[in-house]
């Protein structure tokens, strides 16, 4: 039977993680964009090796959706844009955890309130890339295409312009929410095409 438990994350709780962060950033700033990348998606290969629960596997996919979106070539983020998420992943790219990630069963729970704080700072970049996927993913059936191969189709050049502005758009009117925001973002299962490690639905 499942066994469902809620915890809440006070004002110091955050204040502990954000300074991890910073932490992490500061620690791993001579790395670069691809060090970086390389070390967070090591670090999620290595935790699709073993059994976690739930609750860290779907914080797992969302950082696979992050790493995914600084590899995917079609979505080509803006170079301001991908300094923002690598400034997410730095954490992840820091092996000082808060939590040991060899600690069993909660190794990654650390990683997983990090990532948490990562999607609510990026929701909207998560957001726009879900509908990017989906557009390539259906655009790509009813041509008879495979969307792992599309690329930069011509096809997608408008409708990525379009997000991209829109996400724009949209976290320049909502500045100032930070880490500590609320965006009311839950990032949905994906069942299209999208670059990632870990599995593709």
């Amino acid at each position: 039977m499942p066994l469902s438990i809620s915890f809440e994350l006070s004002d110091r709780d955050l204040e502990h993680f954000t300074q991890a962060m910073n932490a992490a950033r500061a620690a791993v700033a001579h790395k670069s964009a691809d060090e970086i990348i390389a070390a967070a998606s090591s670090l999620l290969i290595e935790a699709n090796k073993v059994e976690v629960p739930d609750f860290i596997a779907q914080r797992l996919d969302r950082l696979d959706a992050l790493i995914a979106m600084m590899n995917d070539d079609g979505w080509r983020l803006p170079d301001e844009d991908k300094q923002r998420v690598l400034s997410a992943l730095v954490y992840f790219a820091d092996p000082k955890d808060v939590i040991p990630d060899s600690v069993p069963v909660l190794g990654y729970f650390d990683d997983a309130i990090a990532i948490e704080m990562c999607v609510k700072e990026l929701h909207h970049e998560i957001e726009a890339y879900d509908e990017f996927c989906e557009y390539r993913q259906g655009e790509a059936d009813r041509r008879g295409q495979d969307p792992a191969k599309v690329g930069r189709a011509d096809w997608l050049e408008a409708r990525r312009d379009e997000l991209v502005d829109r996400m724009h758009r949209r976290r320049n009117r909502d500045t100032g929410t930070g880490y500590g925001g609320s965006s009311g973002y839950a990032r949905k299962s994906y069942t299209t095409y999208r670059p990632g490690l870990m599995r593709v639905r």
